[in-house]
């Protein structure tokens, strides 16, 4: 997977940052997927080396405007193109009157099948959003003024990787046969014999997973969501020294987001959707930010626009 910054900053967009869009590529499968669409995402996407025209599903953090006043012209692009096959959308439960009502009200129609999930019910029980073969999404409640998820997207354990010379020994012939045992799945032989695929296969490969949570203040929900991930995409609106105004508002600080890093166990933490009060030259920059949060959970790092990031799984170790 590779997570691209398409909007790091928080409300407003500044000459360096856009407001928040973050976008996930599976290349696998040749799909992108999108995680809340700011205002001027489009303009985002033509700048980057990301490829609109994959993108088939959208969640939607919450329906505050840097986080969503984009989808209807993306929608409507898309639609104008004539090469989407249909699009799935997840978010809170405003979301499809907001939409609606925006294509509505400007006579726009999409041409494509649009599906608009609600995810309360999702993140209160705990169930899975979207599940496929290989992909696994799911969402959890945050604090903030308004309703609020974060979002899990974890890639499935994979079997290990198949031992061609031993299936060549064994003298099972090339052919269909050796996908269902590099799926780990047992096959019986025109000659009778049967043959386990794991017995073949190294240790299973492990995934990997990303979490996505803005907006919102500190919160225990946060952490079990980004419990052991591999990058934690959260919030930092402003600094440690405006908790007050962070508590306020509904949002983290820097040091909020890598005590949830720490305590979640995640392997890496990007700061995003920073204040833009804090712009390089003011007294207090995203260095210092990053300075905050690197005092409690070191393997932080901040995004900016257009940064892309590969997420891969450990590999387990194969003398093991």
């Amino acid at each position: 997977m590779q997570v691209t910054f398409l909007g790091t900053s928080s409300g407003v967009p500044t000459r360096a940052r856009n407001v928040s869009a973050v976008a996930l590529r599976l290349p696998q499968r040749s799909e992108l997927w999108l995680f809340d669409c700011g205002e001027g995402t489009q303009h985002q996407f033509l700048r980057s080396e990301l490829r609109v025209s994959q993108l088939r599903r959208i969640f939607v953090t919450h329906m505050h405007g840097d986080h969503v006043f984009g989808l209807p012209g993306l929608l409507a692009s898309l639609g104008l193109a004539g090469t989407c096959p249909g699009l799935a959308l997840y978010g809170p439960d405003p979301l499809r009157n907001f939409l609606e009502g925006a294509l509505h009200s400007s006579s726009t129609r999409i041409g494509y099948p649009l599906q608009i999930h609600k995810v309360k019910e999702a993140a209160r029980s705990g169930a899975p959003i979207h599940e496929d073969d290989e992909l696994l999404v799911r969402c959890a409640p945050l604090t903030h003024r308004v309703p609020a998820f974060g979002y899990r997207v974890e890639r499935k354990p994979r079997p290990g990787r198949f031992d061609v010379e031993q299936a060549r020994a064994l003298g099972i012939p090339p052919g269909p046969v050796y996908a269902e045992l590099k799926a780990g799945r047992t096959v019986t032989l025109e000659d009778g014999r049967i043959i386990r695929g794991e017995a073949l296969c190294g240790p299973e490969r492990p995934g990997c997973s990303v979490v996505y949570c803005t907006d919102t203040v500190f919160t225990e929900a946060a952490v079990e969501l980004a419990r052991g991930a591999d990058l934690l995409i959260h919030e930092s609106t402003f600094c440690h020294g405006e908790a007050e105004l962070a508590i306020a508002r509904g949002h983290s600080t820097s040091t909020m987001a890598a005590q949830t890093a720490l305590e979640a166990g995640a392997k890496r933490l990007m700061l995003t959707h920073l204040s833009p009060r804090y712009l390089p030259g003011n007294p207090i920059t995203p260095d210092d930010l990053l300075a905050e949060a690197r005092a409690i959970f070191p393997a932080t790092d901040v995004a900016r626009d257009f940064l892309a990031i590969d997420v891969l799984p450990e590999e387990p170790d194969s003398a093991a």
